[in-house]
């Protein structure tokens, strides 16, 4: 007998994860989405992985991704409904074996479909897991101070990167790696997620410039955590910015901290 989908883990954590972005302003109407590689194991303890329900082109070839499980927010969907009714806003489904398709295993209830963005989605997905073959998580959000900043901060890597690291003790240990940046494009393109994928070669939070921010991780609570400490970072800086700065952290002191707690830091983007 199969389990209630309801009550998987990672139908909750969706729920959860998508709810406190909403309270948190970061994914105004249904802006923002969220893919999350799922095992298949876990996924047949709720379904019949054979039983498709429909199949859904997906505009682009994902063969490097043939089998995976992937459950994902759907295109015009508000992050706050997710929560009441994830059976409508969620999809569940498998890439098929020639990597054009989304089988369609659980949600779009309504007969929608998954986010426009899953292309970006699904090439960062591709790239982080060569860098990281642990990944299981992206996340597109658009946070508000992380916003403002992209309007009056040069979105330079090494400038934006170094700037974030200054503003909280804690930022260069969890983003070790900083932060890719590019320039304002034309979202849900493949040119776009072909961008932003070349950039997860290397970071795991990239700025789409006037846009919003993307992130990737083993988990959501992990690439939640990555972007909201950006956010932090960042609404520090908005509400600095426009004061004389008479205290600030020290390269050499972030050096200490990224050596003390055993993180690969890029020293590149430090001025020493």
């Amino acid at each position: 007998m199969m389990k209630n989908i309801l009550e998987a883990k990672f139908v909750k954590e969706m729920c959860d994860t998508t709810a406190n972005m909403y309270r948190l302003g970061w994914d105004e109407r249904n802006g923002g989405n969220i893919s999350y590689m799922l095992d298949e194991k876990e996924v047949a303890e709720y379904f019949d992985i054979n039983c498709i329900l429909r199949t859904i082109p997906l505009g682009f070839n994902a063969n490097e991704l043939a089998g995976k499980y992937f459950i994902v927010t759907g295109t015009g969907k508000y992050f706050k409904n997710v929560e009441k009714n994830p059976e409508e806003n969620l999809g569940l489904f498998r890439i098929s074996k020639d990597g054009k398709n989304a089988e369609l295993l659980w949600g779009y209830s309504d007969g929608g479909k998954f986010t426009s963005e899953l292309p970006a989605h699904l090439m960062s997905h591709i790239a982080r897991l060569k860098v990281d073959p642990e990944n299981r998580v992206v996340i597109h959000s658009h946070p508000t101070y992380t916003l403002a900043m992209n309007f009056v901060h040069e979105l330079d890597e090494k400038k934006f990167t170094h700037t974030l690291w200054e503003m909280c003790t804690e930022c260069i240990v969890v983003f070790p790696d900083g932060v890719g940046v590019l320039p304002w494009m034309l979202c849900g393109t493949d040119e776009i997620g072909e961008a932003t994928a070349k950039k997860m070669e290397e970071f795991r939070l990239v700025i789409w410039a006037m846009h919003g921010i993307y992130g990737a991780g083993k988990t959501l609570d992990e690439t939640f955590g990555l972007i909201e400490t950006v956010e932090k970072a960042a609404q520090i800086y908005m509400l600095t910015c426009n004061r004389p700065r008479i205290n600030t952290i020290k390269d050499e002191d972030m050096v200490k901290l990224a050596e003390y707690f055993g993180v690969k830091y890029r020293k590149d983007f430090l001025n020493i």
